[in-house]
């Protein structure tokens, strides 16, 4: 399920848990939906409109093949450029930083 809205972006940075993997930062936060609500960002820091749609299209791929808990808003924040980054790497990435909980050690 797609996450949409300015508010609930917001609440899920201002409240939710981050966790840094390589070049992407992924932010959760308990959701009242039964199933995993999902954003995607790229800013301008990524790079052009070309590089951060496809850096969006990458992520969001990835996060399809991640395992997503129920109950939970994730935010995934590309924070450089992914164009070079193998598919591979990025999707462990996604997988370490969702599988992540707050009491376990980086």
């Amino acid at each position: 399920m797609r996450l949409r809205g300015q508010k609930r972006f917001s609440s899920i940075y201002r409240d939710g848990y981050r966790v840094r993997r390589g070049a992407v930062a992924v932010y959760r936060s308990p959701s009242d939906t039964h199933e995993p609500e999902v954003g995607v960002v790229a800013g301008r820091r990524v790079g052009n409109a070309v590089q951060r749609n496809r850096a969006k299209r990458r992520l969001r791929e990835a996060v399809a093949q991640a395992p997503l808990d129920a109950n939970t808003a994730y935010i995934v924040v590309a924070t450089s450029t992914l164009d070079d980054i193998p598919f591979a790497e990025l999707r462990s990435w996604i997988e370490d930083a969702v599988t992540h909980r707050p009491e376990q050690t980086p």
